[in-house]
């Protein structure tokens, strides 16, 4: 006997009821990014690797999905690389193409190709699979959607405040309670370099593991890359101050970032942000977080994060300001700045949290009954009258026993069923059925698309 089929670990199905939800979720953000000028492009789901490689660090590198070649991809392997066994190495001559970690690095590289079509700032969005080598584990997945939306041409602090804007009326719409951390690049430099080490990336990835692993973990890593005890304890001392409020830690830094060029910079940016932030009328707690590194090597200023208020599954949204990603691809002088909703931690939020409405549930507003040969015309007479008024219905396609195509109505969740007999021809009606409540109402069919569009 077969076994069943099955899907990788770490990617999912979704049923016609979770995509409903999932397109709740698609179009609330995109609804939101259209609000605010940006544009839609889109990108291949394969990348040359030579444009991925180098761009997430060496352990984000580690998590790209590679492609073989196609054809012959071992006829350039020679028998003493094959007994070497340096994956590294074989890696790299059998495969030239990867799917794309993010949509952050794609983009970059479509910048750079196309900056002759492109107006800058140029504001677009993006909303599109992503694959990374992952554990699967709750929340992470190996295939996921993002939802990214980026400005770049642009080094205005106007540009981090609208950012945070759309993150408070997406989840503002989306009925989902956000804490937005705030940090900088330069002020982690600054607060390492109080601490006495020059080490900022180690620092940075490090950092970044911080809610997973925690800080006795996080310490041994840095002391592990040769940073020294008292340093390390030093700078964990300065980022672990969350007693205090944003004012008390903005004040706090500036007592001791006073011989640091780069740390009183981003000191001087984030405190913008916040004096920017407060004169806005947002729902969403904006925390000023010092622990915050945002692990990808590309960040160079502002890096935000977003977490719920109520589910304790990580970040939900993330991003930052990347002041040199287009220079890889040759293109300098090119600030960026974006942030990538998570669509599927966001829907594993919604679903505990129960936010998703019952409406949901259907695609038919309406289900017309088959009655046979003779009552069809009729039934696609009226098929077509709730079409042409934009209510979504359909017509049991076969002339099946009543309690059978009443029991496919309810199993689909949709809320009427319109039953045009003998006698409602007579009569040019259609008699109406609440499949929720259960009452049924006989009108005209003139009136049928205005009793289902007000009930």
């Amino acid at each position: 006997m077969s076994s069943k089929p099955s899907i990788p670990k770490g990617t999912r199905d979704f049923s016609p009821v979770e995509m409903i939800r999932r397109d709740h979720i698609f179009n609330a953000i995109r609804q939101v990014f259209r609000l605010y000028g940006y544009q839609p492009i889109e990108t291949p789901a394969m990348e040359n690797l030579s444009t991925l490689l180098g761009k997430y660090g060496e352990e984000g590198d580690k998590l790209l999905f590679r492609i073989l070649n196609s054809g012959d991809f071992m006829s350039d392997i020679t028998e003493g690389e094959l007994i070497q066994r340096e994956s590294g190495k074989l890696s790299a001559k059998i495969c030239e193409k990867g799917l794309r970690y993010d949509l952050t690095v794609p983009f970059a590289r479509y910048v750079v190709q196309h900056q002759n079509e492109i107006v800058f700032p140029f504001k677009r969005y993006q909303i599109q699979p992503v694959w990374r080598a992952d554990r699967p584990q709750k929340g992470r997945y190996r295939e996921f959607f993002q939802c990214d939306v980026d400005v770049v041409g642009s080094d205005s602090i106007l540009n981090e405040v609208e950012l945070i804007q759309i993150i408070d009326e997406v989840f503002s719409r989306l009925g989902l309670s956000a804490i937005i951390k705030l940090n900088n690049r330069k002020l982690l430099s600054g607060i390492a370099e109080y601490a006495g080490t020059d080490k900022v990336t180690d620092v940075s990835t490090a950092l970044d593991k911080f809610d997973k692993i925690g800080w006795e973990k996080v310490k041994e890593e840095l002391i592990g890359k040769n940073i020294q005890e008292e340093v390390v304890n030093e700078f964990f001392n300065v980022v672990g101050v969350e007693r205090m409020n944003n004012e008390q830690k903005v004040s706090f830094l500036n007592s001791i970032l006073l011989n640091s060029e780069v740390g009183k910079k981003g000191l001087l940016e984030i405190t913008n942000l916040l004096l920017l932030l407060k004169n806005l009328s947002l729902k969403s707690q904006i925390v000023l977080d010092l622990t915050l590194a945002r692990g990808l090597n590309y960040y160079t200023g502002a890096i935000i994060e977003v977490k719920s208020a109520d589910v304790s599954i990580g970040s939900i949204c993330g991003g930052g300001r990347y002041d040199n990603l287009t220079g890889i691809f040759g293109l300098t002088g090119v600030s960026g700045v974006g942030v990538s909703f998570g669509a599927d931690r966001i829907y594993d939020v919604m679903s505990t949290l129960n936010l998703f409405s019952d409406e949901m549930a259907h695609t038919s507003a309406a289900m017309i009954v088959n009655f046979g040969a003779a009552e069809i015309y009729y039934a696609l007479k009226i098929l077509d009258e709730l079409h042409r008024n934009g209510i979504s219905a359909e017509i049991y396609p076969e002339p099946a026993k009543m309690k059978k195509q009443m029991a496919y109505a309810d199993s689909r969740k949709i809320p009427f069923v319109v039953l045009a007999g003998e006698d409602e021809i007579k009569s040019g009606e259609v008699t109406i059925k609440s499949m929720g409540s259960g009452e049924q109402k006989r009108i005209s069919i003139g009136k049928l698309s205005g009793f289902i569009l007000n009930f």
